[in-house]
């Protein structure tokens, strides 16, 4: 296992049925779909970014996800502009491929929607993530058959120790017909908990 010296200062989980931070409940979904409940969290936080309702679910996931750590990063001071993001999940843009396809077949359609075709690579959450909270740092989405706590640690370590961030958000966002969730934690030189990959495990199974 790779060490560190740098801490997960604070972690988020976005399920169906709720959103939580460091372990406590903050918001209970009230809607019927996922998308629908991200759509409620964006409104209640007031977060006054139109383009969020074009995004496909995984962006608007990964949107989400961002506004409740770097928010508060923010709020405490940290320097988040120079935080890396580095993001990953099993399905990459299947849902939306999937979408894409669909507006391909129908008859009724001459040609695809752009609107779609947009969001039919993974890492545009990423990219949504990084306009929203003016990064310019390093960013890289993964595609994996599941979490992988080993991998993200050892790459989020080699990215601090080379000097490319002082921090890096990292998260796990798929949107499936058999899941949608959303685990994300915040890598700082301070905080809460040692960067291990023990730690990320744990706090990742806590759904």
């Amino acid at each position: 296992m790779t060490t560190s010296t740098h801490y997960i200062s604070t972690y988020c989980h976005i399920t169906p049925q709720q959103v939580s931070v460091d372990g406590v409940v903050l918001h209970s979904n009230t809607s019927e779909t996922f998308e629908n409940f991200l759509k409620q969290l964006y409104k209640e936080h007031n977060c006054r970014y139109p383009k969020f309702f074009k995004m496909d679910t995984m962006s608007k996931l990964a949107f989400m996800g961002a506004e409740f750590l770097l928010k508060s990063a923010k709020e405490a001071t940290t320097e988040v502009q120079n935080t890396a993001l580095v993001f990953s999940n099993k399905s990459s843009s299947l849902e939306t491929d999937r979408k894409h396809q669909e507006s391909i077949a129908s008859e009724t359609e001459f040609y695809p929607s752009p609107a779609v075709f947009v969001y039919t690579l993974p890492n545009i959450g990423i990219g949504e993530v990084a306009i929203r909270h003016q990064l310019q740092t390093e960013n890289a989405f993964f595609v994996f058959e599941s979490f992988e706590a080993n991998f993200l640690q050892k790459y989020t370590v080699s990215l601090l120790r080379e000097g490319k961030c002082n921090s890096a958000l990292c998260g796990w966002v798929e949107v499936d017909k058999t899941e949608n969730h959303g685990f994300f934690y915040l890598v700082e030189a301070t905080g809460k908990w040692q960067h291990t990959e023990k730690n990320i495990t744990t706090f990742y199974n806590k759904i």
